[in-house]
């Protein structure tokens, strides 16, 4: 068990470096420190993300706070398999990218017995506003509760359930 802890976080570790470098050159840091997080309104989007740091223990990544802001509207866990489950559920929300592929292959061969919840994070993701390309900077003083709200439920999905297809 430890062994295939040790292999995911040494290549999560070692690719998260040449992931920014390579694909989020044209995208800017947010230069927030994690207490100018907790300074935010105690029910918004930023303060919740500074709790988020605080508990966990974790440092901002610049250019990779959205990452983290995914944690948070989703509540997916921070453990590997829920790293993995999370880049299932951004691919049911409509997110494609090299890495993401890599790190659900990877994960789902070294953690196979969370197959049933990679699908229903999967199935979570697709049930979703979409949400993964949003501009979440811009949303920090928002109350995170109106963020939640505003992306769980999905019309197409709904409708598609329903079998309705025009209202």
């Amino acid at each position: 068990m430890k062994i295939r802890l040790t292999i995911m976080l040494a290549l999560y570790n070692s690719s998260q470096k040449i992931y920014t470098e390579l694909f989020k050159q044209n995208k800017s840091a947010w230069k927030i420190s994690k207490e100018d997080f907790l300074k935010f309104p105690k029910d918004s989007l930023g303060y919740h993300i500074g709790i988020f740091y605080q508990e966990k223990g974790f440092d901002v990544i610049p250019k990779l706070e959205n990452h983290d802001v995914f944690h948070v509207i989703t509540e997916c866990g921070t453990e590997i398999q829920d790293e993995v489950a999370m880049q299932y559920l951004l691919l049911g929300n409509g997110k494609i990218s090299i890495y993401q592929f890599a790190m659900i292959g990877i994960g789902t061969c070294i953690y196979p017995e969370y197959l049933k919840t990679y699908f229903r994070a999967l199935a979570k993701g697709n049930s979703m506003q979409k949400f993964y390309d949003l501009d979440f900077k811009a949303l920090l003083k928002i109350p995170l509760a109106e963020i939640k709200n505003s992306l769980s439920f999905n019309l197409k999905t709904h409708l598609n359930h329903h079998n309705l297809t025009a209202l």
